[in-house]
Parts: C-alpha cells; structure tokens; sequence
C-alpha cells in the first residue's frame, strides 16, 4: 500500500515527508525543489498487544515502542503541482506518473497563506489556501479525464455492440494507474450514467464519470500545515469548506523526531506530548516550548494522526497479529508477537494465511483465536487488533 504526498511547490510536503521517514529529501524556500519523487517507509500507529498481554514483544516486521505498534508502508513525495499539469505544465507529466502508484492522496496545504499559486513565497495571509485546494483536484480530475478520453469512441461503439464489457474495458483504460473493475461499478453506481448509451455521452458525462472514479480510487485528505504560523481566520474558512482536515505541524514532527533520534527527547509519535530527557541549550528549549504550545492547542502535531486517520478510517484497513504457538504468542523460533499486518476490513483468516505465504494459504485448514484459544469460523471477520494463529498443511 502506498500513500501519495502532493501539493503545489514548497508548502511543506518534503518537511512532512521528511518527518514521518526520517529521510533526506531536499527542503528549500523556493519552487520545484523536489523534482524526483521521495519514496519512504513510514508506520501507522496501534497498539500492541503486549501490554494488554503483560508480555515482552520481540517484533520482527514492525517496531514496537512502549506498547504502541509502529506498522511499515511506503509513502510517495512527489514533486509540486502548478495549474496546467495536466497538460504538461511544470513537472505536471512527471508528478502525474508518480501519482499512479498511490492507493490514496495526502494534499498538503500552506494554511498559512504564505506562498502563492506558483509556490513563491509571499506574506502570511496574503494568498487564499482554498484555491490550491480547488485548482489541486481540477488538474488531477482532468488528468483521470485525459487517460478516459483517449480513444473513448472508439472502444465504447464496441461496447456498445455488445463486443466488450464495459467495466473490464474502462479497468484496462485505467490499469497503470490501479483501477480495479470494482472501482468502475461504483462510479457508475455513483453518478447513475447509462452503460449501455456510453456512445452518446458527452465531455460533461466523461467529466462526472473521470471525477467520481478519481474521487472513488485515490481519495484524497486535506492536511492544513503550518497551522502554527497562520491566521486564524485562513484555519476557520478552511475547516468551514473542508470539513474534516487536519490541522499540522510538519516542522514541529520533524524537529522532535530528530530530537528523539539524537536522545534529546522523550516522544512517541502520535502522542501530544513529549519529555525533554537531554541535555538542552537555551535555543533548544525554546523551540521545544513552542512546540509543546501548539501540540496542546492541537492535540499533538497533527502528523501521525493524519497518517493514521489515512489509513484506518480512509482506506479501511486493519492490523493483525498472526502467530505460531497461541500459548505463548511466538513465532516458530520463539519471537513474541513478532509480526503485524495490514489487511483490508472484512478479511478473512483464509485471506491472512495468503498474505502470509501463498504455499500456506493454498493448504489452509483453519484459524485460532490466539487470545480465546478457540477454533474459528473460516468465514469470520478478523478485527482491528485480533492476534490469528493459521493451521496449514504446508510446512
């Protein structure tokens, strides 16, 4: 599963990037700084079992860190949007090749309203961050519009006729960029358009289709960075739009995360607070003061919790546990609770067993509650944070 970090230029998606990986990517005050995406290993948060268990978890897969799970994916930079990539304007081609891999899309806003539409810098407050939101998703509607138009007439007089299925045709259309025939029958759903007059539709019914496809197969959230710098009143029309964006520092995750890594501090992300353990000058714990004025007011920096946010509520998955031996929550050389593992809501212990190894799945024979020690229906339903041991005739 890969998440998609976009935005126009220097709003702060390498800074936010850069806090949720730890990476290097370049971080300048100027347009285009990230021109090569940034690809990362980032984690979502949940709690391990460990503590509930009072047990001493050894994770092999993920990190554990005082009883919250650290879970791997990947997370994509790529580089800024301005108004006409679609068409080729600026890294448009490039930044919209980079999109194809993402399952879903983090639109980083500057709140602050201190660059403008290029990316330039300019004083706070002087350009409006709710058309950045508006031009963002334009240009990436016309591009799912662009890849559907081409050679739209010529393959729907073929569905027409009866010679192609529809749904597996506009799949294929759309195949580089992850769009499953699934995706294609809830657009259609959505939007109520006529399958079988798909020769007849206009640019006006290609638009709403290429908009509910986009909207269906790469959601995106709104994230307001640089909410400790800007205006209240920019936050408040946001919000009053948007509705449920995340209000961030991408600066402040950055520098406690470093200061964590360097023994400075005291930080688990994901919390909203933090604990000054090293020795600090008098620089240091003035800006560790400030960010612990915004992660009051906020709750936290914001950064984790949008990742979080992305990928429980958004994207509807769930972490899982699988072990070998229930009694005593190992693995075959004696790792406790060693892995953890996205799947999607609704799987199956059938479907963990897959994901554990293609060999075990095909000879699957059925599942156990590690926590009740009972068997369990092959039909059930694992949940957000059940511990599964798979019986397999494979070895």
């Amino acid at each position: 599963m890969d998440i998609g970090v976009i935005g126009k230029p220097n709003v702060g998606k390498s800074t936010f990037f850069n806090a949720v990986t730890l990476g290097g990517a370049e971080i300048a005050n100027y347009p285009f700084t990230t021109i090569d995406s940034n690809i990362g290993a980032t984690y979502v948060t949940y709690k391990c079992p460990c503590k509930e268990l009072d047990i001493k978890c050894s994770p092999q897969n993920s990190k554990c860190i005082e009883g919250t799970r650290l879970v791997p994916l990947k997370i994509i930079d790529v580089a800024g949007l301005v108004k006409g990539a679609h068409s080729g304007r600026g890294l448009g081609n490039k930044f919209l090749n980079d999109l194809s891999r993402a399952e879903t899309l983090i639109h980083i806003i500057d709140a602050s309203g201190s660059t403008d539409l290029e990316g330039n810098l300019v004083s706070i407050g002087t350009h409006n961050p709710i058309e950045d939101i508006e031009f963002l998703e334009e240009e990436i509607n016309l591009w799912f519009f662009g890849i559907l138009n081409e050679n739209w007439f010529r393959f729907a007089r073929k569905i027409s006729s009866g010679h192609l299925d529809f749904f597996k045709v506009v799949a294929e259309q759309f195949s580089g960029i992850g769009i499953s025939e699934g995706n294609v029958i809830a657009s259609i759903r959505e939007t109520g358009l006529d399958v079988e007059k798909c020769t007849n539709w206009k640019d006006e019914e290609l638009m709403l289709f290429a908009k509910s496809l986009r909207k269906i197969s790469k959601p995106i959230t709104i994230v307001l960075n640089k909410a400790d710098i800007a205006p209240v009143e920019n936050i408040k029309a946001l919000k009053e739009i948007v509705g449920d964006a995340y209000t961030i520092s991408a600066e402040a995750e950055l520098v406690l995360r470093k200061a964590s890594k360097a023994g400075l501090v005291k930080y688990i992300p994901s919390e909203n607070n933090f604990e000054s353990i090293g020795n600090l000058n008098e620089k240091q714990q003035e800006a560790l003061e400030k960010i612990k004025g915004f992660m009051k007011k906020n709750d936290g920096t914001g950064v984790q919790n949008t990742i979080n946010q992305v990928v429980f509520n958004t994207l509807g998955k769930i972490v899982v546990y699988p072990v070998e031996d229930e009694s005593h929550m190992r693995d075959g050389k004696g790792n406790v609770l060693p892995d953890s593992y996205l799947m999607e809501k609704g799987s199956t212990p059938r479907d963990l067993a897959f994901m554990i190894h293609t060999d075990i799945g095909k000879n699957f024979l059925y599942a156990i509650n590690a926590r009740t020690k009972r068997r369990i229906k092959d039909d059930y339903e694992i949940q957000n944070g059940d511990i599964i041991k798979i019986v397999s005739a494979a070895r």
